[in-house]
């Protein structure tokens, strides 16, 4: 029997932490366009507002639906009833304290992101010189780095859980899932096609050690 970490969406969420770079060097750049006209620590609630905010708040309230990608997300009727167990895992306390530790860790890279933009303002010299929609703009990237952080940490505490507590969860029912997920994008029968589905899963499982 394949295992729930055969999931293929797992894995491409925890892939997504490949992007934390590119999108955290974004920031840097925009960080670094203009003249400052504010106080640093108020320019890094506004860039932190942006980033965490949003992100946090929702996975605090109604976390992140991880059957979805890209703009579309698998409809909550056509999940398998170990998807809706995987579910369970992605709300719990748990989950909710490590958004938090993700957050504070992601402010803390934000201020050091601040303290180094000096250095790098000659690279940004072809930007337009606007404070303000720097500032804009480094929050959006940093809000991007946020959602490729958040979703993966969440994923990564699925990947650990061991094989006797998925067994004793409870799949989460419908209507359940309707009200405490944010689910974003256009609804799909199917996300991903069945071969490559097959593929990954028996990858996967090779991979697990022996019981």
């Amino acid at each position: 029997m394949a295992s729930f970490r055969s999931e293929p969406i797992l894995w491409i969420h925890v892939a997504g932490l490949a992007t934390l770079p590119v999108f955290s060097i974004l920031c840097l750049l925009f960080l670094s366009v203009g003249k400052p006209f504010l106080p640093v620590w108020m320019e890094l609630l506004l860039v932190a507002t942006i980033g965490v905010v949003p992100l946090l708040w929702m996975q605090l309230r109604r976390p992140f639906y991880i059957f979805g990608l890209l703009g579309i997300a698998l409809k909550p009727e056509n999940l398998t009833e170990r998807q809706r167990k995987i579910l369970c895992l992605t709300n719990t306390k748990l989950n909710r304290i490590l958004a938090l530790m993700t957050a504070v860790l992601s402010i803390w890279a934000l201020w050091y992101l601040f303290k180094i933009a000096p250095l790098v303002a000659n690279t940004a010299k072809f930007l337009p010189q606007w404070r303000s929609l720097g500032l804009i703009l480094a929050g959006l990237a940093f809000l991007a780095s946020n959602l490729f952080l958040q979703i993966p940490v969440s994923v990564m505490r699925v990947l650990v859980t061991n094989d006797t507590e998925f067994a004793a969860l409870e799949p989460l029912s419908l209507e359940k899932i309707k009200q405490d997920f944010t689910i974003l994008g256009v609804r799909v029968n199917q996300m991903l096609p069945r071969l490559f589905e097959s593929l990954f899963a028996r990858n996967i499982d090779s991979q697990q050690p022996p019981e």
